[in-house]
């Protein structure tokens, strides 16, 4: 893939898996680096680079102009608490925060209800008309940013569920089993058009969400400079 960055503002994308808020922030105008301990090669940002997230943050992330982290979040989900009861996940949300914070860098911690993040901003798939619900929480630092408005869902998430199957408007972009859809149904619920491999979807956020994060980001940043001058 390209490293071009032209004049674009640099982003890192920790955690970032196959990329979907790397998506989002490249059509927000960023240069995106992400960094996953685990190959990615799907991975649709500017580059790439295979590393432990926490340390090569602790190494560059000053080189940044923005930082979005997205650390795992198996120990915070309802699976985990309820089929993947008993199992023992790592909790990196703090010594992320604490990580980004000593380097001055505005950044977000992006989870799932229920992780131990401050709920700056909340996001949901029918914000943007996607077939998912999907609620997303923002931990946001160095920068404001207005929240939406959390629109009512329209319906149930269609599916099988305990033995009794339900229609609605959103897919369950998770699992393999109880009707969730074929890959091309999540794919087009979630915006993701780059990679056909149902793990590196049901991991990933909406690049419409980061979309929203990067330009209020940059809307921001523009505003300070402007009472700055």
């Amino acid at each position: 893939m390209s490293t071009a960055r032209a004049d674009r503002p640099r982003l890192l994308d920790l955690f970032c898996c196959a990329g979907g808020a790397a998506r989002g922030y490249q059509l927000a105008g960023f240069h995106v680096t992400g960094v996953d301990i685990a190959e990615q090669p799907n991975y649709c940002g500017d580059a790439f680079v295979r590393a432990d997230a926490i340390e090569y943050a602790e190494a560059h992330a000053a080189d940044f102009d923005f930082v979005h982290a997205s650390p795992p979040c198996q120990d915070a989900c309802s699976l985990t608490k309820g089929t993947n009861r008993g199992r023992t996940y790592p909790r990196l949300i703090a010594p992320t925060r604490d990580t980004l914070a000593a380097t001055g860098v505005p950044f977000v911690i992006e989870n799932v209800a229920g992780a131990e993040v401050r709920r700056d901003l909340r996001l949901c798939g029918e914000m943007f008309d996607l077939a998912v619900i999907r609620h997303r929480y923002f931990e946001i630092h160095g920068f404001t940013i207005t929240a939406l408005e959390h629109r009512p869902h329209r319906g149930r998430v269609a599916g099988m569920r305990h033995g009794e199957w339900f229609t609605g408007p959103y897919f369950a972009v998770y699992g393999d089993g109880g009707g969730k859809g074929t890959v091309a149904q999540w794919q087009a619920a979630m915006g993701i058009d780059w990679t056909d491999v149902r793990r590196e979807i049901a991991e990933a956020i909406p690049p419409a969400y980061t979309h929203l994060v990067g330009r209020q980001f940059l809307a921001d940043r523009s505003r300070s400079t402007a009472s700055a001058a």
